[in-house]
């Protein structure tokens, strides 16, 4: 929290959405947008210098990583087909949620747990068709502890619904965060532009 207070910070307001853009001494930069009505958080991104001083590229933390924004930027000429699993960080205001589109197998199938070790979650599959192993940079970030009653899952739609409720030490942190941002002038869409588009 001291560290994003410290950071020097950007604000615009765009369709419905508030974006604020982070910029921390060390040059590493962070852009979220937050839902105006709701006050959720939308998408976070993050970006480091690369070894020759420049803008490296955007590191997507929460929300969709095929956002149109990446797209544009970046024409591809080979693309990962459509039927591969999407996984992708979506928050609610009292959960870390991540989902995990084209899995299209029944839920006794899936198995969701815990590494203390490596302070990691894993997903498997029974069929063995599909694992992956992901952390909760938020939780790394605070130095907070993972834990396995925190984590649900359901299936709904081919779409795996991970849930982890956030710890009270994070939903403390992000009201604060929240107290701070709403101090932040922002400026509408057409009184200027943010670095982050």
């Amino acid at each position: 929290l001291e560290r994003l207070r410290a950071a020097g910070k950007t604000a615009l307001v765009q369709d419905g959405k508030r974006k604020i853009h982070y910029l921390f001494e060390d040059g590493k930069e962070m852009a979220e947008e937050y839902d105006m009505k709701t006050g959720q958080l939308v998408s976070r991104k993050w970006r480091e210098k690369n070894t020759l001083g420049g803008s490296g590229k955007w590191q997507v933390e929460v929300g969709d990583p095929t956002s149109p924004l990446l797209g544009a930027l970046e024409s591809e000429l080979i693309t990962e087909s459509s039927s591969n699993p999407v996984f992708m960080r979506k928050d609610t205001l009292s959960s870390f949620q991540w989902r995990i589109r084209n899995l299209p197998y029944p839920k006794e199938v899936y198995s969701v747990s815990v590494e203390q070790e490596q302070r990691c979650c894993v997903i498997r599959t029974t069929n063995k068709k599909y694992y992956k192993k992901f952390s909760i940079p938020d939780l790394d970030r605070y130095h907070l502890p993972l834990d396995a009653a925190a984590l649900s899952f359901s299936h709904a739609n081919n779409t795996l619904i991970i849930t982890y409720q956030k710890p009270k030490e994070i939903l403390a942190a992000e009201e604060q965060l929240q107290k701070e941002l709403k101090k932040i002038k922002a400026a509408n869409s057409g009184d200027g532009d943010c670095k982050t588009q």
